[in-house]
């Protein structure tokens, strides 16, 4: 049975850009221990007015891992340099393997920004192995009717499916290693055992509500680690909570990250400025 391993409180927010105010739970900075994942943004809940202008990130590169964007409230838009542009509402999930180098933008949509509103979001960085991080760029736009959902056992709440397996369910994302990605829905009193894998880093991110989890109760905003034992954990919601819960399997090898590009070789990374500089990564159109 996985034990905790940490428990992350207290986080203070941050802007990106004008657009996404995000209280980063985790980062590369801390080394191995959330490997493969890199980064765990959370923005919002956080009420927009109507505005004239765009708000969010303006061209920006990326090389040697994957985002993956889930969103809950709100609307985005995106475009990159491969061509690739969408919009990602409530329940969609825009998942763009940057791999060798992807220039793109990220803001809030036309109408989101006429309208206003809530915006709350997820944006996930996930690490490729070293032999996949100069691969070509690929872009998956899951909408929400793609992705399985399904009521947990004994009336516990509801699930979704973006990546990986859950109880013999399935998600439509695409990924270079095994990685599951549950959204859940928890519906109190009831208690949730997730079969977590063996030898997998495993995380849960509290959105809303409270769970408790081995008698350790946690709050909308917060996070906890578990160790790689694996085998099952309970979660129990005091409170109607809705949790994002990541396992992924580990790839032991060299992280070396500065802003936007995570390679394994401080040379790489000199690579990826200069082939970003030159315009080797391409430029938006």
């Amino acid at each position: 049975m996985s034990a905790i391993l940490r428990v992350v409180r207290n986080v203070p927010q941050h802007w990106v850009g004008d657009g996404f105010p995000v209280r980063s739970l985790f980062s590369y900075q801390e080394g191995s221990t959330f490997d493969p994942f890199l980064l765990l943004d959370y923005a919002g809940p956080h009420r927009f007015e109507p505005a004239q202008a765009k708000r969010g990130v303006g061209e920006h590169p990326h090389r040697g891992f994957e985002t993956v964007t889930i969103v809950y409230q709100g609307e985005l838009e995106h475009g990159d340099s491969s061509g690739s542009r969408g919009t990602i509402g409530p329940g969609d999930v825009q998942w763009m393997t940057a791999a060798s180098g992807v220039v793109h933008e990220e803001f809030h949509s036309e109408q989101f920004m006429r309208d206003g509103g809530i915006l709350e979001m997820v944006q996930l960085w996930v690490n490729l192995p070293a032999k996949d991080k100069l691969s070509s760029p690929k872009y998956q736009s899951i909408v929400d009717a793609q992705i399985p959902g399904f009521s947990l056992p004994d009336g516990a709440g509801t699930a979704r499916v973006i990546a990986g397996e859950l109880l013999g369910v399935r998600g439509p994302a695409s990924t270079f290693t095994p990685i599951n990605v549950w959204d859940l829905a928890l519906t109190p009193p009831q208690t949730v055992n997730l079969p977590l894998v063996p030898g997998h880093t495993a995380l849960a991110v509290v959105q809303s509500g409270t769970i408790e989890v081995e008698k350790t109760l946690l709050n909308a905003g917060e996070m906890v680690l578990f160790d790689r034992t694996g085998g099952p954990v309970a979660i129990q919601s005091s409170a109607a909570a809705r949790v994002l819960v990541l396992t992924g399997e580990p790839l032991q090898e060299p992280v070396v990250g500065q802003g936007p590009f995570v390679m394994n070789t401080r040379e790489q990374i000199r690579e990826a400025i200069l082939d970003y500089q030159s315009g080797k990564m391409g430029r938006l159109t």
